[in-house]
């Protein structure tokens, strides 16, 4: 059974891929670079004082009353400056972050489980309602709004390529919105402490130009494939039969239940047990035999089938692209 992690672009804050995460860049290098500058200054002033040599004078003396007056009085209304220019621009940068680019967004619903995330692409049409997991698709240039909620504990959605932190808080739905550049898979996670496997609570946010976009989307909102072969067939039965359809769904099947990750086309899919593993066979039947090896605490039960059930059960899955 393979388990190395799965190889992506490189999650990072400051490598902005978006002109969200942009906004947050050059606000992020301005204040390090003035809090740079101010702490040269005051070290290099520091110095001065302690090797510049000088006569001894008594304080009480005008003259250096005077330099010091002057000197804290200058250090004072530099540093009033500082933190004024400081507060307008953290203003400006969190009122371009929360307005929505004046383009046509494309919505979709973000649920935070304990450990994994749902991503739902409304519809007028209910049959074109897509319901996915762990993977986010997203058009080039174009801005996507995410409306999130969280059924358990807080989570905190974030990919830092594209977009700040953004809580969500059972009860109370919140808002915010991406875009991406350029094509490419980024990485995200959760950001804040829920539970024992909240390390392991990450997505792939896929970046698709729109031609590609809109072929993920109608091949998603296609039903499950009818098995290929025996073997295929013999796994659709297991799995309608063996419990899984108690917690997970595969659109066009019996199979309906929505306390665990939507399976309809997890043969597509680049990773599996919130992107904890790259999706290969070996992967795919370590998680179905035993997840609590994987990812102690996770709701998902160990699964007692024999080989030849499991055999079938994986070209089963394996066909839902």
């Amino acid at each position: 059974m393979i388990l190395q992690a799965p190889r992506y672009a490189q999650q990072s804050m400051v490598d902005p891929a978006g002109p969200k995460a942009a906004l947050v860049d050059h606000f992020w290098h301005f204040l390090v670079i003035t809090a740079s500058a101010v702490t040269a200054v005051v070290f290099i002033a520091l110095l001065i004082a302690l090797f510049k040599r000088r006569r001894p004078v008594e304080p009480e003396e005008p003259a250096v009353q005077e330099s010091l007056t002057r000197w804290v009085s200058a250090s004072v209304a530099m540093t009033f400056v500082i933190i004024v220019v400081f507060l307008f621009t953290d203003f400006r940068l969190g009122r371009a972050i929360a307005t929505v680019p004046d383009r046509t967004p494309l919505h979709v619903n973000v649920i935070g489980h304990q450990w994994w995330w749902e991503f739902q692409y409304p519809d007028s049409v209910p049959n074109n309602w897509i319901t996915t997991a762990n993977e986010l698709h997203i058009p080039v240039g174009r801005p996507v709004v995410l409306n999130m909620s969280a059924p358990d504990v807080i989570h905190s959605f974030w990919v830092p390529n594209l977009s700040g932190k953004k809580d969500l808080i059972p009860g109370h739905r919140t808002e915010t919105w991406i875009e991406a550049d350029s094509a490419g898979v980024y990485r995200g996670q959760c950001a804040e402490f829920c539970g024992l496997q909240h390390a392991k609570m990450a997505m792939l946010v896929v970046a698709e130009p729109a031609e590609q976009f809109n072929a993920w989307l109608l091949a998603n909102r296609a039903p499950a494939a009818e098995p290929a072969d025996s073997t295929a067939a013999a796994g659709k039965k297991v799995f309608l039969t063996a419990g899984c359809a108690v917690c997970h769904a595969i659109g066009g099947t019996a199979a309906g239940a929505t306390a665990g990750p939507n399976l309809t086309h997890v043969g597509s899919r680049r990773s599996i047990a919130a992107a904890s593993l790259p999706n290969t066979r070996g992967n795919l039947a370590g998680w179905i035999l035993d997840p609590q090896r994987i990812k102690p605490g996770a709701m998902m039960p160990p699964n007692g089938l024999d080989p030849d059930q499991l055999n079938a059960i994986l070209a089963y899955l394996e066909g839902l692209k």
